[in-house]
C-alpha cells in the first residue's frame, strides 16, 4: 500500500526555493512539507515544532529554510540535509512570520 504524504490540517504559508525546484508549505499540523515543483510530488516532511507552523521562507541562496511557529520558536533548517541547524528561542509570544534579508 502507498503511504500518504502531505498535511492533515490547514496550510498556513507557502514558499518557493530560489531555484524554483522546491515548494515548502507550513501547516497547523505542526509540520513543513517539501514538494517537487515540477511534478507536485511530496519530497519530505520537516518535523520538530510542537504547535502550528505559521510561516516558512527560503534564504536567498536557498541553503536555509526558516520556520516560525506558535510554540514561540523559529527554526532554521539546512535545505540539503533537511536537519534543523538552529533553534531561536526566547520569544514571549508566537512567532508569526519569518523573512531573510536579500543580502543574506
Amino acid at each position: 500500500t502507498a503511504e500518504a504524504h502531505g498535511h492533515t490540517a490547514v496550510v498556513t504559508s507557502v514558499a518557493v526555493s530560489p531555484d524554483g525546484g522546491i515548494i515548502a508549505s507550513s501547516s497547523r499540523d505542526e509540520n513543513v512539507c517539501l514538494w517537487n515543483s515540477a511534478t507536485g510530488e511530496w519530497v519530505a516532511t520537516l518535523q520538530g515544532h510542537h504547535y502550528a507552523v505559521n510561516c516558512v521562507a527560503f534564504s536567498p541562496d536557498g541553503r536555509l529554510l526558516a520556520t516560525a511557529c506558535l510554540d514561540n520558536i523559529v527554526r532554521l533548517w539546512d535545505s540539503t540535509s533537511l536537519q534543523c541547524t538552529a533553534t531561536l528561542e526566547g520569544h514571549s509570544n508566537a512567532a508569526a512570520s519569518v523573512v531573510f534579508s536579500p543580502d543574506s
